[in-house]
């Protein structure tokens, strides 16, 4: 029966509310859900929020069953709230997963047993399941992690060590990844990841370890610097051991038009 309760914390929600979901299925749209890889930069970590699943070793991505009277993005949007506490999150839809079979493994029939759910209502958990890819980029320090309830565990783990997930959420994790590094080319990152206040090297830093990759600096600071979207400021960083680098900031406007315009450039 412990098997069972997975699909239970997947969905983020309790006994009471899944069933109740299941009960109302005509409220909800019918094989379609959402999984959102929520990213934060701390410590010189990408990171990545992740649920704890009940009595197993294997972990999820935050995600959820979509309103019929809920645009899917506004759905998403929910889900993030719900799981960091912030609001005007950097979200992006990345891509569709529906593999046949993807999600056989944890619906069957016994949780239908466990909820005491007749099996013809039964049948719209029962079918197979298409979920949409968000990822999202939060500001580490002001993300306050909200489990579900008492005993549920969500944390920050290093993305590069992250443990084994559920369905094909591994394969979700590693397209957001893959998608965040492509559009590095195409637009800004840092306004969502990082401090309202930070360094070239945190900048850079922050770039090398979505790239996985070393970035010589001189040529980063002449790219970053072009794209005309950071205020140098008249402080520097405090508590150094050596030289205090100067501060910087994002120009919100100009990195909005930006972000809306887009970029063309390698790193």
């Amino acid at each position: 029966m412990q098997d069972n309760l997975t699909l239970r914390k997947w969905y983020l929600i309790e006994k009471r509310m899944l069933k109740d979901i299941i009960e109302n299925n005509e409220n909800y749209q019918p094989g379609l859900s959402i999984d959102c890889v929520i990213f934060g930069f701390h410590d010189n970590q990408l990171k990545v929020l992740l649920i704890k699943i009940p009595n197993r070793e294997m972990w999820s991505l935050p995600g959820g069953f979509i309103p019929v009277d809920q645009d899917i993005d506004v759905a998403a949007v929910t889900v993030l709230n719900e799981r960091t506490g912030v609001e005007g999150i950097f979200l992006r839809q990345f891509a569709t997963f529906g593999k046949v079979k993807r999600n056989d493994q944890h619906f069957d029939k016994k949780i239908l047993e466990y909820l005491k759910i007749e099996e013809e209502k039964g049948k719209w958990l029962m079918r197979r399941f298409v979920t949409i890819g968000y990822y999202a980029l939060v500001d580490f320090l002001k993300t306050i992690p909200k489990p579900a309830n008492k005993d549920e565990v969500i944390e920050w783990i290093d993305h590069k060590e992250v443990p084994e997930l559920i369905l094909d959420h591994k394969e979700i994790l590693d397209k957001a990844l893959d998608t965040l590094r492509m559009e590095l080319n195409l637009m800004p990152v840092g306004y969502n990841l990082l401090p309202e206040k930070f360094t070239i090297p945190e900048l850079q830093k922050l770039y090398e370890t979505i790239l996985d990759k070393k970035l010589d600096r001189r040529n980063f600071l002449r790219k970053i610097t072009n794209i005309g979207i950071l205020t140098k400021l008249d402080e520097k960083k405090s508590n150094v051991a050596h030289k205090a680098p100067n501060l910087y900031t994002f120009d919100k406007e100009k990195y909005d038009e930006v972000l809306k315009n887009g970029l063309n450039q390698g790193w």
